[in-house]
């Protein structure tokens, strides 16, 4: 008899999110790759276009089947709110979000199972940064989950005790860090990149928004204070954001000039940043996953990161990490970082080997053994 692990991929016909969109290709494709014995993996999907199954079939080879529902995915995650199964119960679905169909089902009897997955907890710690109704939707699916999930997902020993402040979860949750896409590097044609992107080489690096959560103000004041004249970039800034991101940099005293701001990259364009970067600073104290904190580890950029739980637990010796109680501790640990050659060469080796303790291999290998569990 063959087991089917059914993988909820609406982000691959129907993106949202571009990192959902990687996570959700990545670990369906580590899946795949990984595959017990006597296993295979489905995937369940909205209604979309024609060539569903060609892309489909591109994004993740060696799926044995597509359930192609009948809604499209904003009315199916409307159905799946309310608590329509909308066609997709039953078997072992596992969800790289919470778009899961949360129904009542039966694990001893049936072998039915339900595992969703919460990559961060804006929707409960920043509702003011989000629309009204993705907040309300995340709030209603984790009550769902709540009730119905066999098991949920985040991907950080701090996310799971904060989580667990927020819904009566039990025992149930696990954890299982994601990781950049296995084929994640600093491009060839890194400087043809950075030329295109009008980026300049040996920058400072950040990632964020104005937003009070990320922290960039922070950022910016250590970065003045260090005196240094190095350009800043940051990146991910949302649409419209650059007068705002601007503002900060001005207010903590560095020159406008020295500030370069893109919004959200594709992966060959960030690792062509990285690159070029001498130090990528992480300052947000969000309980988030630190995707580009793991791209920055991955090949090997010194990292200085605000010392917050998730952070400790991602980056543990792999970089500096600055408490923030101390008004100067960024500051110095930014000089640190910068403070010479040698300091450089050490910081890229500590990153490059925490970046690969970070795999979709190994993510996957836990989601098997989590529904084995099951």
């Amino acid at each position: 008899m063959t087991v089917s692990l059914r993988v909820v991929l609406d982000q691959l016909v129907a993106g949202v999110d571009g990192d959902l969109v990687t996570a959700s290709r990545e670990l369906a494709r580590a899946l795949v790759a990984t595959v017990p014995s006597g296993c295979e993996v489905e995937a369940i999907v909205p209604a979309a276009g024609p060539d569903v199954a060609g892309t489909l079939e591109s994004a993740v080879p060696g799926l044995a089947d597509i359930t192609r529902l009948r809604l499209p995915r904003r009315e199916l995650a409307a159905a799946w709110q309310l608590g329509a199964a909308s066609g997709a119960a039953g078997g072992l679905i596992h969800a790289p979000t919470l778009m899961a169909p949360l129904v009542k089902h039966d694990r001893i009897h049936d072998h039915d199972q339900t595992v969703v997955t919460v990559w961060d907890l804006d929707p409960w710690e920043h509702p003011d940064e989000l629309p009204r109704t993705a907040v309300a939707w995340h709030r209603a699916m984790l009550k769902r989950a709540a009730k119905h999930a066999d098991a949920i997902v985040v991907p950080t020993h701090a996310a799971a005790e904060r989580i667990g402040e927020l819904a009566s979860l039990g025992g149930r949750v696990r954890v299982i860090p994601g990781a950049p896409p296995e084929d994640f590097r600093v491009p060839s044609d890194e400087v043809g990149r950075r030329r295109e992107l009008g980026v300049p080489e040996g920058c400072i690096l950040l990632s964020g928004s104005a937003a009070a959560s990320d922290r960039l103000a922070d950022a910016f004041t250590a970065i003045a204070a260090h005196r240094t004249d190095l350009p800043v970039v940051v990146t991910d800034a949302p649409e419209g954001g650059e007068p705002a991101i601007v503002q900060l940099a001005v207010d903590a005293g560095m020159p406008e000039s020295r500030l370069h701001v893109r919004g959200v990259l594709d992966a060959w364009d960030r690792g062509a940043l990285l690159g070029g970067a001498l130090v990528f600073i992480a300052p947000s104290t969000r309980t988030y996953f630190p995707w580009r904190l793991l791209e920055a580890l991955r090949v090997g950029v010194p990292v200085v990161a605000v010392d917050s739980d998730v952070h400790r637990e991602v980056v543990v010796d792999g970089g500096l990490l600055a408490d923030l109680r101390d008004p100067d501790a960024l500051t110095r640990a930014v000089g640190e970082a910068l403070g010479s050659t040698a300091a450089v060469e050490r910081l890229a080796v500590l990153a490059a080997d925490r970046g690969w303790a970070f795999s979709w291999a190994g993510a996957a290998e836990r989601v098997w053994q989590l529904h084995a569990d099951l």
